[in-house]
């Protein structure tokens, strides 16, 4: 299994590029802080390379900048190439299925706006959602239950 869930804040500006067939790639990446304190008592951090295609790339383009907090899920992959100079260069990285925004362009606040191949993100899906509001006991249909459920062993399902 090669699953990867990562939560971390842009380290750059998102950076995309059309391949020859005219496909949407962006690459960027994430810092994430370790759990555990090191020996001076700071946090180690991790920066994560991520790489994303089609319509998702373009989504990931326009709505998050450097700083950004961004959820991923997707797989580990490694490739290699040889550079200019001939040497073999290796890349680990991970590939997107699904990246969700956890913040709003300018703002700390907490959004849920997802995007990949099936969801289209728009500037709407960014307006600050109404507060909820407190719920009035006199409006709680469960007010007049009672004070106790009864439950046999029989309801139980183990």
């Amino acid at each position: 299994m090669n699953k990867a869930f990562l939560i971390g804040r842009l380290t750059r500006d998102p950076e995309l590029r059309y391949s020859s067939s005219n496909a949407a790639i962006v690459n960027f990446s994430i810092a994430i802080d370790r759990q555990y304190t090191n020996s001076q008592g700071g946090r180690d951090t991790d920066f994560i390379n991520i790489v994303a295609f089609q319509k998702q790339a373009e989504n990931i383009k326009k709505y998050v900048t450097k700083g950004s907090l961004v959820a991923v899920d997707g797989r580990i992959q490694t490739r290699n190439y040889e550079d200019k100079d001939g040497k073999r260069v290796y890349v680990t990285e991970v590939v997107a299925d699904r990246v969700q925004f956890l913040d709003s362009r300018n703002s700390g606040n907490s959004m849920n706006v997802s995007t990949d191949e099936t969801n289209n993100v728009s500037p709407a899906d960014f307006q600050e959602s109404e507060p909820q509001k407190e719920t009035n006991v006199s409006d709680d249909v469960f007010a007049d239950f009672g004070s106790s459920i009864e439950i046999s062993d029989d309801d139980i399902a183990f």
